[in-house]
C-alpha cells in the first residue's frame, strides 16, 4: 500500500428495469445489496413517449426495454423499502420527464423525506430524442418549456436535483463523431440555459445555480486515448461558455460534472465474449484522468446485443467498476496525464474544431433550429454511414466482425436462449387490467380537475409543474397527462434525416453496390417498375431509428425508390402505406423486443389486404428462437447485428423481391 488517501470512487449504477413495477423492485434491491451506490431507471417505450399500456401504440411494448409505469401506484411500487431521501436516482426519461420527476417527489414526499434532500437527476434533453432515440413527443418549443418549467422548480423546491442531463451518449451511438458529440451538447445547453434566463422565472443572482445543477450523460468508446481526450475538450468548453455567456465567476458552478454510460453500439453479437474487454477500455476512458473523471458510471453487460441482459449479467459488469475503484491504485494518484504534449495537442484540436461547429449552430440560430432545419439530422445520418463505410470496407476493424472472425464454440451462449432474459407477454394484460382497477378506484373528479388546470397552465405561461404535481397527487395517469399536453401543444415528427444524406458507398464499375445496382435496375425492368420501391417500417414505438435510416439510404443510392415516414407507426398505417405505394418490399426494423407481436401483425393485415405476396423483411435486436419464428411466419428474412454488410442486405432483399415474384435468379454477385 501507498499509504496515500484515496478519493472517494464515482457512484456505481446499472440501468435497469423490467416487466413490472414489483419485479424491478426486486431487482434494484438486490442491486443495492450488492454494492451499488445508485439506481439508474429503465422505462418502459410508452412510460417514455406518454402512452398507457392500454394505447394502441402500445401494444408488444409494454415493460419490454423498462419498467412500466402508469401512476403514483406503479412508482410507490418501484420503490417500496428503498428510502429516497438517501438515494441517488438516474431516471433516463425525456419528453416526460416532469411526469415522472413529480410521482418521485409524491413517493418521496409520502415516505416522509424532505425533497430538499432528493439527490438523482432526469435526463430531459429532448434535442438528442429527436436526432437519435426518438421518444420525443411535444414540438421543440413546448418541449423547451416544460425542461424549462422543470429547471426553475428545481432549482426553488429541490435544489439538490439535476434538472436535466445534457445527452451526447445517443449521439455518438447515432454516428456523431466527437466534434459532432461536443458540438451538438454544448449548442442543446446553451439553448437550455438562454431558455431560463429569457423565462424570468429565476433572478440574476440565483442564475449560478441553474448552471451549477446542469450535468451531462455522455457516451465512451473503445479508442479510450481519443475518448478521455474528448471529456477533457468538454470541460474547457464548458468553463469558457458558462464564464464568457453567463457570467459564471464560480469555479465550482462552472464544473463539467458528468456521468456516463459506455458504449453499447460497440458491443457485438457476434463473438460476444470480446464485449467484456471493450466495456473495460471505455471505461477507463472515463475514470482513468482524475481531472476529467466521470462522477457516474453504469457499464452494459456483455450480451446486450443479444438481448435483455440476466442478473448476473448486470452484477459482472458491477464488479468491473468494483475491481478497478476497490483493488487498483487508481484512486490514490493525481492526474496521471497531466502535461502530456499528445493529450494536450489533442485536445487543443477537439476544442478548436468543437467551438467552430457552436458558432456554425448559433449562426442558424440554435440547437432548436438546427432540429427544425433538420441540420443536425441530416449530419449525423452522413456520419453514420461513412462509419457504417469504413466497417464494410475494412478500413475500421472490429474484432469477430470484420476480421478475426473464426471462434471456438463459445460456452457463454451454448444455450442462448437461457443466456438472455426475456420478458413473458402475458405481463402486458396484467398491467393493463391493474391500469383499469387503477382509474376505476380513484377519484375521477379531482383527476380530471388536476388535468384541466394542468391544460390551463400550458395553454398560458404560468409554470406547469405544481399542477403536474397536482396531477401525481389525483391519481392522472401517463397517457392522460400526456394527452392533455398534446391537446395543447400538438405533436412533433422530427426529420429523418435520410433524403438529404449524401452516398456513403461508391457505386463505381465492380463495386459490390454497383453490382446490386444492377441486380435492382434489371429486376425492375423484369417487373415492368422504373424502380424498386422498399417501404421501411418501424412499428411500435422504437425510436432507435439509426439502423433502419442506414438501410433506407442505401437502397436509395442502389436505385430503390424508398418510403420511409419515420418512427412510431402502427402496423396498419405501414400496411396502408405499402398498399397505396404499391411497394415490392417491406423491411420492419424492431429494436424493443416487440418483434414477435408486431411483425405477424403486418404480415396478417397485409394478407387481408390481398397483398400477402410483398415479401416482408425484419432487422432487429431478434433471437435465433424467435428469428425461426418470425420466418415459419412467413417472413423472407430476418437480419440481426451480426449482419454487418448493409450492401449485402440490400443485395438480399432484391432476391426476395425476385423470389416473390417468381423470377429467376440473378448471377450477378453482390
Amino acid at each position: 500500500m501507498s499509504g496515500r488517501q484515496k478519493d472517494r470512487p464515482w457512484l456505481m449504477r446499472t440501468y435497469a428495469g423490467h416487466s413490472t413495477a414489483e419485479a424491478s423492485n426486486e431487482l434494484y434491491r438486490r442491486n443495492l445489496a450488492k454494492g451499488q451506490t445508485g439506481l439508474s431507471v429503465a422505462f418502459d417505450l410508452p412510460t417514455q413517449t406518454g402512452y398507457d399500456p392500454d394505447h394502441v401504440l402500445a401494444r408488444g411494448e409494454v415493460g419490454r426495454v423498462g419498467v412500466p409505469v402508469s401512476h403514483l401506484g406503479d412508482m410507490r411500487r418501484l420503490f417500496q423499502d428503498i428510502p429516497l431521501e438517501q438515494m441517488n436516482t438516474s431516471m433516463t426519461i425525456n419528453a416526460t420527464a416532469m411526469w415522472l420527476l413529480a410521482l418521485y417527489q409524491v413517493v418521496a414526499e409520502e415516505q416522509g423525506a424532505d425533497a430538499g434532500k432528493l439527490q438523482g437527476t432526469t435526463q430531459n434533453d429532448i434535442v438528442k430524442e429527436y436526432l437519435s432515440r426518438g421518444t420525443h413527443v411535444f414540438p421543440p418549443g413546448p418541449s423547451l418549456r416544460l425542461t424549462t418549467d422543470m429547471i426553475t422548480y428545481t432549482v426553488n423546491r429541490i435544489p439538490k436535483w439535476n434538472p436535466i442531463n445534457i445527452c451526447s451518449y445517443h449521439l455518438q451511438e447515432a454516428g456523431a463523431t466527437p466534434v459532432q458529440e461536443i458540438a451538438y451538447a454544448m449548442s442543446t445547453a446553451i439553448a437550455v440555459l438562454d431558455a431560463v434566463r429569457d423565462s424570468g422565472q429565476v433572478p440574476e443572482e440565483k442564475f449560478g445555480d441553474v448552471v451549477g445543477r446542469i450535468s451531462f450523460f455522455v457516451n465512451a468508446g473503445v479508442r479510450f486515448i481519443e475518448e478521455m481526450c474528448k471529456m477533457r475538450a468538454f470541460g474547457r468548453i464548458w468553463d469558457r461558455v458558462t464564464r464568457e455567456r453567463y457570467g459564471i465567476t464560480d469555479a465550482k458552478q462552472r464544473r463539467f460534472r458528468y456521468g456516463v454510460q459506455v458504449n453499447s453500439l460497440g458491443l457485438t453479437e457476434a463473438q460476444p465474449e470480446n464485449n467484456v474487454q471493450r466495456i473495460v477500455l471505455e471505461m477507463l476512458a472515463v475514470t482513468l484522468s482524475k481531472d476529467a473523471r466521470a462522477r457516474a458510471v453504469q457499464l452494459p453487460a456483455w450480451n446486450e446485443a443479444l438481448g435483455l441482459p440476466r442478473p448476473w449479467d448486470q452484477q459482472w459488469s458491477l464488479r468491473i467498476q468494483q475491481v478497478l475503484a476497490h483493488e487498483s491504485d487508481l484512486l490514490e494518484y493525481e492526474d496521471i496525464f497531466a502535461g502530456s504534449h499528445v493529450i494536450e495537442a489533442k485536445v487543443d484540436e477537439l476544442v478548436t474544431d468543437s467551438l467552430a461547429e457552436i458558432d456554425r449552430i448559433q449562426q442558424m440560430g440554435g440547437a432548436m433550429a438546427a432540429v427544425e432545419s433538420g441540420y443536425l439530422k441530416s449530419e449525423l445520418v452522413s456520419s453514420h454511414a461513412a462509419r457504417r463505410a469504413r466497417i464494410e470496407g475494412g478500413d475500421e476493424k472490429i474484432v469477430g466482425v470484420n476480421i478475426y472472425e473464426s471462434t471456438e464454440p463459445n460456452p457463454l451462449t451454448a444455450d442462448l436462449d437461457a443466456a438472455i432474459m426475456t420478458v413473458d407477454p402475458s405481463i402486458e394484460a396484467k398491467v393493463v387490467a391493474a391500469l383499469h382497477e387503477w382509474r376505476d378506484n380513484r377519484d375521477e373528479a379531482r383527476a380530471t380537475e388536476a388535468l384541466a388546470v394542468l391544460k390551463k397552465a400550458a395553454a398560458g405561461t404560468e409554470n406547469m409543474m405544481e399542477a403536474t404535481v397536482e396531477c401525481a397527487r389525483a391519481g392522472v395517469t401517463t397517457g392522460e397527462w400526456s394527452w392533455a399536453l398534446r391537446d395543447v401543444f400538438g405533436e412533433f415528427r422530427a426529420p429523418t434525416g435520410v433524403s438529404s444524406a449524401p452516398v456513403a458507398v461508391t457505386a463505381e464499375e465492380g463495386t459490390p453496390l454497383a453490382l446490386v445496382r444492377e441486380k435492382a435496375a434489371r429486376t425492375a425492368a423484369d417487373l415492368g417498375a422504373g424502380r424498386l420501391r422498399l417501404l421501411v417500417g418501424k412499428p411500435g414505438l422504437d425510436g432507435h431509428s439509426n439502423g433502419a435510416e442506414q438501410i433506407a439510404v442505401r437502397a436509395r443510392d442502389a436505385g430503390f425508390e424508398v418510403v420511409y415516414q419515420g418512427i412510431r407507426l402502427t402496423p396498419e398505417q405501414i400496411v396502408s402505406a405499402a398498399v397505396a405505394e404499391d411497394v415490392h418490399c417491406v423491411g420492419l426494423s424492431i429494436l424493443s423486443g416487440s418483434h414477435a407481436e408486431l411483425v405477424p401483425d403486418v404480415l396478417a393485415r397485409l394478407r387481408r389486404t390481398g397483398a400477402g405476396d410483398i415479401p416482408v423483411i425484419a432487422g432487429g435486436i431478434i433471437p435465433p428462437a424467435d428469428a425461426a419464428a418470425l420466418v415459419k411466419a412467413g417472413v423472407a428474412a430476418v437480419f440481426t447485428p451480426k449482419d454487418f454488410g448493409i450492401t449485402e442486405i440490400i443485395g438480399r432483399i432484391v432476391d426476395e423481391i425476385r423470389k416473390a415474384n417468381k423470377l429467376d435468379p440473378l448471377e450477378v454477385p453482390a
